[in-house]
């Protein structure tokens, strides 16, 4: 497999608390240069970089995030949000203490609200599986996969 192979499946991710335009124009110049699958940045800046990038870049951004504990209206207002702002692809935190509480349908309906809120954009799950059990991970990929998700990730590398 080749190097641009990879890259193309790979979100080029800038979420530090202190990104500035700058770094995030470098992110998405490189992003539009390797062909990356996205570039998943702050909400704050989704608007400008769609506008900067002129559609040769998927924008994602992140909501929840990063541990998942918004409500899940918070969680669809800022979906709805990154879209009207120009994202394509969102990535949601789930809320870890309701799937640790078994409210299993909670967590399957918020992440069917948020899916309904992206308009038919990408959505990604992060499910932060280094704090899951065996059980909670299969249960989780059970959820999502009903839900109408596109993706699940791993985790959202804050831990």
């Amino acid at each position: 497999m080749e190097r641009k192979d990879v890259l193309k499946v790979v979100d080029h991710t800038l979420l530090a608390q202190t990104a500035t335009w700058e770094e995030i124009r470098g992110v998405l110049d490189e992003g539009m240069k390797y062909g990356t699958a996205s570039a998943c940045i702050p909400a704050a800046y989704v608007k400008q970089a769609a506008e900067y990038v002129e559609g040769r870049l998927p924008i994602c951004t992140v909501i929840g995030f990063p541990n998942g504990y918004s409500t899940t209206a918070v969680k669809v207002f800022e979906a709805k949000d990154a879209v009207s702002n120009g994202a394509r692809e969102i990535d949601m935190v789930i809320n870890i203490g309701a799937l640790k509480d078994k409210r299993y349908q909670d967590v399957e309906d918020e992440i069917c609200q948020v899916h309904e809120a992206c308009g038919g954009r990408i959505l990604k799950v992060i499910i932060e599986t280094c704090l899951l059990t065996e059980e909670e991970k299969i249960r989780m990929c059970e959820i999502v996969t009903r839900a109408g998700a596109e993706y699940i990730k791993t985790s959202t590398g804050q831990l």
